[in-house]
């Protein structure tokens, strides 16, 4: 890894607990469900991820494949192209680590190469089974988002998370990948129903028996639909706030958003109080 890459790198994991820390999101793909297409263009994405920094976000996710409910699976050089005109200039724009959100090691390889310091993987290793390779090497953290294929509702979501984060784990710990650099997520709208997500959100403080940092993502997803009827994208970030509060009770440490200014209000308050 790059030494600037890697300084970022080890600046974000040391601030892990001391307070809560937002994850930054651009999203330079056509069609993603809240902002598809407004940061396509290089100029657009740099502006948004230098926005995020100044609303304090401690790392700044970037992605180039939609994964909102019935998107279009791209190949890795559609993701690539999507990625590249920007990745560079938004890595060197910023003073804080950028992860890259992707499930494809050769998108990962190159997006490390580029100066990325994170891999946030939706599939934790177990859909490309090159991916645990490139972050080891890369010297990368690693984000493990619990992911299914399909909504099962008469499962146990914890007992299946319990399982997936073994797998992962297992294939992390055999290429190499130190312990001290790898963040659970519970994949939060990823093949779960509704009352699955509420269980994986109540469920957050059984996670951090792992002994690792937990990262939420709920930002306006179709969840708070379900629950307070927020149909539009722009009626749910009152119910974002509202989950990742109670996600940080929980013990979440990392929350990723669309709308930091506000999460950073929010959670500053939270923190304040928890230290009081």
């Amino acid at each position: 890894m790059r030494p600037d890459a890697a300084a970022k790198r080890d600046t974000f994991f040391a601030a892990i607990g001391s307070r809560s820390l937002l994850m930054g999101i651009v999203n330079v793909t056509p069609d993603s469900f809240s902002d598809g297409g407004r940061f396509v263009a290089p100029e657009a994405a740099i502006a948004q991820a230098r926005a995020h920094v100044a609303a304090s976000a401690a790392i700044i996710d970037v992605g180039a494949e939609s994964t909102r409910p019935g998107y279009t699976p791209v190949s890795e050089a559609e993701e690539l192209a999507r990625l590249e005109p920007a990745l560079t200039a938004l890595i060197a724009s910023v003073d804080v680590a950028v992860s890259i959100d992707t499930t494809k090691a050769g998108v990962a390889r190159v997006a490390l190469a580029a100066g990325a310091a994170v891999v946030n993987d939706q599939w934790g290793l177990q859909r490309d089974p090159a991916m645990a390779v490139v972050v080891a090497e890369g010297e990368a953290g690693l984000v493990i988002m619990h992911n299914r294929d399909d909504i099962d509702a008469a499962i146990d979501i914890m007992d299946d998370m319990r399982r997936f984060f073994d797998r992962s784990l297992a294939l992390a710990d055999r290429a190499g990948i130190p312990h001290h650099r790898i963040i659970l997520d519970p994949g939060i709208g990823f093949g779960k129903s509704k009352a699955q997500n509420l269980a994986a959100l109540h469920g957050i403080a059984a996670l951090r028996g792992y002994g690792l940092p937990v990262l939420v993502g709920v930002s306006r997803k179709s969840l708070f639909a379900a629950l307070i009827g927020a149909t539009d994208v722009a009626d749910r970030l009152i119910g974002t706030l509202a989950a990742n509060l109670a996600a940080a009770a929980r013990g979440a440490a990392i929350f990723r958003v669309h709308d930091c200014a506000e999460n950073r209000a929010a959670l500053t308050v939270f923190d304040a109080i928890e230290r009081a």
